[in-house]
């Protein structure tokens, strides 16, 4: 007569501790996760569905971010802002970042490759918000910029509290993220497909397209979301170096938690907006991006 093995109290013991081993790994991070992410994005969520003054459900704050007054769609046109910063800054962090990034991944000497990565991105390591004043000394009227332009005989320039002033605190921000995500593609680089398209008769710029990029081009997606995601929310650079008329989506939403005529229903629209359009973002890097970028980032 054979004993089911299923009814055995020591085998089920057994299966019981292997469901509670990875749930008991998982609980810290887990935790976390959710006390600091979950539990307040549906905190916002709710807020966000409560219009101001009232205490029923609806879709009044959301339906004001398409709101029309003096001709122009307000919050739209901050959105629109937001979105050209955000675009203009990647465009220029992918012309900056990838030659400099294939430097550092191809031509460079491997002996002081690690080196010069972390020399490139040590101004990471410093405040952000320093890092803006640092270019308010820079861009402003007499500081080191227009000092120097005088020096050797040119008229100075006028960029801070400005969008061009804007850009470039925020192209001097991320493109470091750029690089290191290019880089991390550009080191798996086969260099033997290379020589076999020159040995081919492909010239520097056939070769770029049709086989240095395709190579990369996971990374380069990877790295253009991961800078227009944090550039669309960024709040530093168009507070310090942009004037009022360079208010982005993260000013929006600050004033509304923080400004003298409060709404904290509305503000919490407008981030539930902008975390629907990172989470789209992020959606789109997961599926077509490069994992291994993904997972080394």
């Amino acid at each position: 007569m054979t004993v089911n093995s299923t009814s055995d109290p020591s085998q089920r013991s057994v299966r019981r501790l292997k469901w509670l081993e990875p749930l008991a790994l998982l609980f810290p991070s887990g935790f976390w996760l959710i006390a600091f992410l979950i539990v307040p994005t549906v905190f916002i969520l709710i807020q966000s569905l409560v219009p101001f003054g009232k205490t029923e459900f609806g879709l009044d704050n959301y339906l004001r971010v398409f709101e029309y007054a003096g001709g122009n769609f307000i919050y739209l046109t901050v959105v629109w802002r937001s979105l050209l910063y955000a675009t203009i800054t990647t465009g220029f962090c992918l012309l900056l970042g990838f030659p400099v990034a294939y430097w550092l991944a191809v031509i460079a000497p491997k002996r002081w490759r690690n080196i010069l990565l972390l020399l490139f991105v040590l101004p990471l390591w410093t405040s952000s918000l320093l890092r803006s004043y640092a270019w308010i000394t820079i861009l402003r009227p007499t500081g080191v910029l227009n000092s120097f332009l005088n020096f050797i005989g040119l008229s100075g320039i006028n960029v801070l509290n400005k969008a061009e002033g804007v850009i470039i605190g925020m192209i001097y921000t991320y493109l470091p993220y750029m690089v290191l995500v290019l880089f991390t593609s550009l080191e798996r680089l086969d260099l033997r497909l290379l020589e076999a398209a020159a040995d081919l008769g492909a010239n520097a710029r056939q070769t770029f397209w049709q086989v240095t990029v395709p190579q990369v081009s996971s990374g380069i997606i990877a790295g253009t979301a991961l800078v227009s995601i944090t550039s669309f929310s960024d709040y530093i650079n168009p507070q310090l170096l942009g004037g009022p008329g360079s208010r982005t989506i993260a000013s929006i939403i600050e004033l509304q938690f923080l400004g003298a005529s409060s709404n904290r229903g509305f503000g919490s629209a407008i981030s539930m907006v902008l975390i629907f359009a990172v989470t789209i973002v992020i959606a789109l890097l997961i599926k077509y991006g490069d994992r291994r970028v993904v997972s080394d980032g």
